[in-house]
């Protein structure tokens, strides 16, 4: 499967799921430091529809601040629109994605749109039903590929990362850390909520290299 037919499986397994959230668990405060479950929708739906140009109005409009820009246009998004109408727009743009959704690279919004599920079920104490298969590209993406929305590559430097429930590792030497795949992609994009989940000598080094100045809002 081609890493944009697994993005586009995955969000409409999202999607299917997101339906069945009620309101109080969309008002939920999220993983993601200063949004709500509602507001992590309401990105998501951005990341889809807005142009380029769009976004660099919105950046120099908030003191060329992309964390600041973002954070208004959720939480804009979001006091003017319902979970049910974005999910409705969700679906449709997982089929037709435009502006960004159609030229940002599908491997790493896999990526944003994985953490910021986590992000949601995490957050109400949900169990992941993500794919292994998806889990595991997420998880070779973060550790390979510097990105300045998520400081993955560097929460992972020096340590041996495996996954438990997956096929999946990292790093030949140095402190050890092992978790579910899920837990792991959450930590390493500096969501410090299932640190305590994670096992090894390694698990205090990640510790101390996780604090929520380094959440940025794209992932």
């Amino acid at each position: 499967m081609s890493v944009r037919d697994m993005l586009r499986s995955n969000d409409e397994r999202f999607r299917a799921l997101a339906v069945g959230l009620g309101p109080d668990e969309w008002a939920r405060p999220s993983l993601c430091e200063e949004w709500t479950n509602h507001e992590v929708l309401a990105h998501l739906v951005i990341g889809y529809r807005l142009r380029v140009a769009g976004m660099m109005r919105e950046i120099l409009s908030h003191g060329v601040s992309f964390d600041r820009a973002n954070t208004a246009m959720a939480g804009a998004l979001a006091a003017a629109r319902g979970p049910a109408e974005l999910l409705d727009e969700f679906g449709e743009l997982v089929a037709r994605p435009r502006g960004l959704g159609r030229i940002f690279p599908p491997r790493l919004l896999l990526g944003d749109h994985i953490t910021h599920e986590l992000d949601i079920l995490f957050a109400l104490d949900r169990a992941p039903q993500i794919s292994g298969e998806a889990v595991v590209a997420v998880l070779n993406t973060q550790v390979a590929l510097p990105n300045p929305f998520v400081p993955a590559f560097h929460n992972s430097r020096g340590l041996r990362l495996r996954a438990t429930d997956v096929e999946w590792g990292h790093g030949d030497s140095g402190p050890l850390v092992e978790g579910r795949g899920t837990e792991l992609v959450s930590v390493l994009g500096s969501r410090p909520r299932m640190l305590s989940a994670l096992r090894g000598d390694g698990v205090e080094l990640l510790s101390s290299r996780i604090s929520p100045s380094r959440i940025r809002r794209g992932g």
